[in-house]
């Protein structure tokens, strides 16, 4: 981005989500990532969601990990501006998952 000061324009919207949202062109190998588990339920009706967060990984990439992780913890879930959420508490068994995908895995938060 420029040295321009600007956040948000008429035409644009908001141009700092422009900057967060690049994609990667390539996916890290899963040796070289850590995924970080976090546990939300704010904004969601109490509701809890598990959130893998960290990752470099393409956007097809994100969602096959998506979808395996919704298969082995048996709910739904989705991805969202580079994020995984996954329905309910399932931080230990999508850790168990990503280590034997070769991810290194840091649960966070209570």
């Amino acid at each position: 981005m420029t040295n321009n000061k600007t956040v948000w324009s008429s035409s644009d919207g908001d141009l700092r989500k422009k900057e967060q949202n690049t994609s990667h062109a390539r996916s890290l190998p899963p040796q070289q990532q850590t995924a970080y588990l976090h546990r939300e339920s704010g904004g969601r009706g109490g509701k809890v969601v598990s959130v893998v967060k960290n990752l470099v990984l393409t956007d097809d990439d994100l969602k096959a990990l998506a979808k395996i992780l919704k298969q082995e913890c048996g709910t739904g879930g989705t991805v969202k501006d580079g994020l995984i959420e996954i329905q309910g508490e399932h931080r230990q068994r999508m850790a168990e998952v990503l280590t034997k995908l070769g991810y290194k895995v840091k649960i966070a938060g209570g």
